[in-house]
Parts: C-alpha cells; structure tokens; sequence
C-alpha cells in the first residue's frame, strides 16, 4: 500500500450506533501500523475525549487526539475567526462541550446570541426552531457542523444534523458556513494536522456525497466501504467516484479493493 496516512470517517466505517462494525477494530489496527490515522467524523454529538472513550470502550485504539469531531472543528473555526463569542446552539453535549472547551458562552436567551451553531440534536423540537429563529431574526450568524441528511443506526437511517439546517433554510436562514465533509474547512485541517503530502493519504468513508466529494475536491485518493450509507449501485449513476471501492475497513486495510465504479472483491 502506498498511502502513509489515513482520514477515516466513524459511523458506518468503524460502528453503526453503539456498535463495532465486524472487522473494523482489524481494520483500524492494521492501517495504524501503516501510518497516522486520523478519525475525521461530521457526528457532532460527542466530543474528542467522549468519542475516544466511546470508541475505546469497544476495542479501538483511539486517543483523543486522534479524533477530529465537527463540534471540536466548529468550535475552533469560530475561536480563530472572531474570537470567543456569545453562542446559541441547537445540539448536544459534545457540541457544547467543545464549544465551551475554548472559551465561547453559551447563552440561554437566543436574542443575545452572536452565532447560531446548529449540530445533529436527538432532543430538537418546535420549540428549539422558535428559538432559533428569534436568534437569527435578531442578527445572529449561522454555523453548521455538518448537513448529513441522515445517519446510520442499527436500527436504519434517521435524520441527521441537515434535516434541521434544512428547516432553518426553509425559513431564509442558510449557513454562513457549514463545517463538515464535504466541506474544504475541515479537509484543510486534518490535512494540516496530518502533515503527509496529499498523494500519500486516503481517505475512507461510507459516503459518496460527503467523504469521498470532498476527498475528491481537496486532492486526496478516497475509499468507499460498503458498510454504511452509500451502495455500490449508486456508483454507476454518480458523478461522484471514489478512487478505490471496498466492502469495509478490514478489506481496506488489506488492499482487498476495486478501482471505483468497479465490483467489489468480496
């Protein structure tokens, strides 16, 4: 394998839920003795240290360093842009946990928010959308962590962090910026962080449209596993192609892979 270091997506890839996807503990192990891995997730539900834990607890070598969340990335995007600021979140513990970690208030009166910072919330209702909109009405900027549509349990799909960005759109307000894959923000950072040249890191994920899009755009070789969102026959109608087509992490780690577009070994 001619890769050096690695940007490998969480759920889907490495579990589904609160669930190890079989192989994939292998799998990681394996691409860590090839090189630096980093987990580059749009889940901004947990932190760095909780996911760590998380992910620890079923079997994976992870330290929180090795964890890139969107809350974490959101929350230092917004801490080198402006500052700390006075922030109104629609999200969940690891978000707020992050968002505090560096310095920025959280407020619970939506008219005094600078920033509105919208992640997956499990807990969102009318309520929470009303709220929001007196915040953004009242002159606050819009952050996303992420806009996946949907995410993957055990149990199926279910709405993801997009489904209410995409309520917030509905009514004028779109993101000023949106922090997760596909977007070039956070493909700069983890390549920062990595610091391996481009044409030595693959990136592994389970989605066409997020993973390997933006792979793709930052200039990095991409692999889609099978093991999450995306099919394989959504590759022949897809403008987006992955450089590599595997049926999960463990076939990755093996090189046990098609170029894209092509079966998978199985």
């Amino acid at each position: 394998m001619r890769y050096e270091a690695f940007l490998i997506d969480v759920d889907g890839v490495l579990t589904r839920g609160s669930q190890a996807l079989p192989g994939a503990v292998g799998g990681l192990k394996a691409l860590q003795g090839l090189g630096r891995v980093l987990l580059l997730t749009n889940n901004s539900t947990r932190s760095r240290a909780q996911l760590a834990h998380h992910l620890a607890a079923l079997g994976f070598a992870v330290e929180p360093s090795d964890v890139l969340t969107t809350s974490y990335l959101a929350a230092r995007y917004l801490v080198d842009r402006v500052g700390p600021a006075r922030i109104w979140v629609i999200g969940e513990e690891g978000l707020r946990t992050e968002l505090e970690g560096v310095g920025h208030q959280l407020g619970d009166r939506p008219t005094e928010a600078a920033w509105g910072v919208v992640g997956m919330d499990r807990a969102f209702d009318y309520a929470k959308l009303s709220q929001t909109l007196q915040a953004l009405r009242a002159g606050a900027r819009l952050l996303a962590t992420n806009e996946d549509a949907t995410f993957p349990t055990p149990d199926g799909l279910v709405p993801g962090a997009g489904a209410i960005v995409g309520a917030l759109r509905g009514m004028g307000y779109p993101p000023e910026a949106v922090i997760g894959k596909p977007s070039f923000l956070a493909f700069t950072i983890a390549l920062a962080e990595l610091g391996t040249p481009k044409d030595r890191v693959l990136v592994v994920g389970d989605r066409l449209e997020t993973d390997v899009a933006g792979g793709r755009a930052a200039g990095v070789d991409t692999a889609l596993v099978l093991s999450g969102v995306s099919q394989e026959r959504e590759l022949a109608t897809s403008a987006v192609q992955p450089t590599w087509v595997a049926a999960d992490l463990a076939a990755v780690a093996v090189g046990r892979w098609q170029q894209g577009g092509g079966s998978v070994e199985t």
